[in-house]
């Protein structure tokens, strides 16, 4: 949210520069910037009518009247709002209302839109609807767009780039299929959907374990040998088994006692337990032979599916 702020104007940096088409605007006027932004309250208007609130920016710029029906009439079609320009805004459900925030921001043909955990506040099937939906838009009107969400599921599907935030400083940034298959830091890695975490010493393709268990990577940092170095894991990458089953000299294998199921509908969780650490396992509910707690089972994964990590 500060650098949304500070992107859009309302607040001015310290230090560093923050520049738009190659342009340093940290000390141009709000007004100036061209800025769309989308608040996660909306910050509607409620005296005014749906149209009214759309066309907004458009009056404060002194646009003439005609110039501004026909835009906002626009806006309006777009987000798929084009017959309801003279309700106001209690009058509308809480999708309704966030469209037309996002036609208040885009309709001044902003540079750039900012949109601060805008569907935060609307129940998850709407959510997901407006996901799709503020997907489509974006791809039609073609505006650069920084999209900030605390949900990783949401950040996953709406983005083209992805920029983990911690403690203030970009840790990692790149397509979401790269952050989430090759995260390059433990927290990337548990921040960005789940992971198991293996800590111990480099081999140079993998580690070994404090009980001299190797593990084998076949993606991530590139490592010496004896350094200081963990692994991640997904919990979807990992088979369960009540046995070994057929031997596969490349896959990593270790063994454990389940503590735990959670039957989630499609799928089920898994948590198995292993020389005092708890690993997640998620499988498809295809007919799979259910395993009780304190089953013991053998888990297998692909080094591919492995990302080795430089300690933190």
């Amino acid at each position: 949210t500060t650098l949304l702020r500070q992107i859009a104007g309302f607040d001015f940096p310290d230090s560093g520069r923050i520049t738009i088409g190659g342009e340093s605007v940290e000390r141009v006027p709000v007004e100036k910037r061209r800025i769309g932004m989308v608040f996660q309250n909306y910050a509607l208007f409620p005296n005014m009518s749906v149209a009214d609130n759309v066309a907004f920016g458009l009056s404060v710029r002194g646009e003439a009247k005609a110039v501004i029906a026909t835009e906002v009439q626009r806006a309006l079609d777009l987000v798929q709002l084009g017959k309801l320009g003279g309700r106001r805004p209690h009058q509308l459900s809480g999708g309704q209302r966030q469209r037309v925030a996002l036609a208040r921001a885009i309709v001044t043909k902003p540079r750039v839109l900012l949109l601060d955990e805008p569907l935060g506040a609307l129940d998850k099937a709407l959510r997901v609807d407006m996901q799709i939906e503020l997907k489509r838009i974006q791809r039609e009107i073609g505006i650069t767009t920084i999209f900030v969400t605390h949900d990783q599921e949401e950040a996953l599907t709406m983005s083209d780039r992805i920029g983990i935030l911690r403690d203030g400083r970009l840790v990692q940034e790149g397509p979401p299929e790269e952050i989430y298959n090759r995260p390059k830091s433990e927290f990337a890695a548990t921040f960005l959907g789940d992971a198991n975490i293996f800590r111990g010493d480099s081999t140079g393709d993998g580690i070994r374990l404090a009980d001299g268990t190797a593990i084998a990577a076949g993606v991530g940092a590139k490592l010496a040998a004896g350094a200081k170095a963990s692994c991640a894991v997904r919990p979807e990458r990992i088979r369960i088994a009540r046995d070994a089953g057929t031997p596969d000299g490349n896959a990593n294998m270790l063994k454990g006692q389940v503590s735990k199921r959670i039957f989630a509908g499609s799928n089920s969780t898994y948590f198995v337990e292993r020389a005092g650490q708890t690993l997640k396992v998620i499988v498809q509910n295809t007919g799979m032979e259910r395993l009780a707690e304190g089953q013991d089972v053998v888990l297998r994964w692909s080094p591919e599916s492995t990302v080795l990590i430089a300690a933190n």
